[in-house]
């Protein structure tokens, strides 16, 4: 019934309407995909991998800000996404992000989102690792930063989440 009902609704479009979207190939980049395969494996049992989450989702604006700063605040996430979130398996409770740099991060756009991004995670206490894109993950170096995220988000006694780059290697 559904599929005669879209097809019928098909059947009733303007044959001149201009097409306004596409499906894209895929959700992430080769080195997010290979990455991706690669956190999934280090994470596995203590962390659920989400990919492409967007910033408002995960972060919002500060309470007692006046609705001008709010919206200024707002607008500066809310068309931009964290590449991976690490959640808690039983609550879903964002406990850290990870950012993939490749090249494309040296332009002055990308420094200026990614020391934003870097601003923004620090403020919420939320903890961030800037990790640089290879062609190829060791599980082993992965999971060691994996375990590095998970000793922070235990236990913060400084309050320290700046951005840290981590060395990812192959091996």
């Amino acid at each position: 019934i559904v599929v005669t009902f879209l097809i019928a609704l098909r059947g009733r479009e303007k044959p001149n309407r201009r097409i306004l979207f596409r499906q894209r190939n895929a959700l992430f980049t080769a080195a997010e995909r290979s990455f991706l395969g690669v956190l999934d494996q280090a994470a596995t049992g203590r962390y659920r991998v989400f990919g492409k989450v967007r910033i408002a989702d995960v972060l919002a604006p500060a309470g007692g800000l006046d609705k001008s700063t709010w919206t200024s605040v707002f607008n500066r996430i809310k068309a931009k996404h964290f590449d991976f979130v690490l959640c808690d398996p039983q609550t879903l409770q964002v406990k850290a992000v990870i950012e993939l740099n490749d090249k494309s991060h040296t332009g002055s756009r990308q420094i200026e989102r990614d020391e934003l991004i870097g601003r923004a995670c620090a403020e919420a206490g939320l903890a961030l690792r800037v990790i640089k894109a290879r062609r190829s993950y060791s599980v082993e170096a992965v999971r060691r930063t994996v375990n590095e995220i998970d000793m922070a988000t235990r236990v913060d006694t400084d309050g320290d989440h700046e951005a840290r780059e981590e060395p990812i290697l192959t091996g």
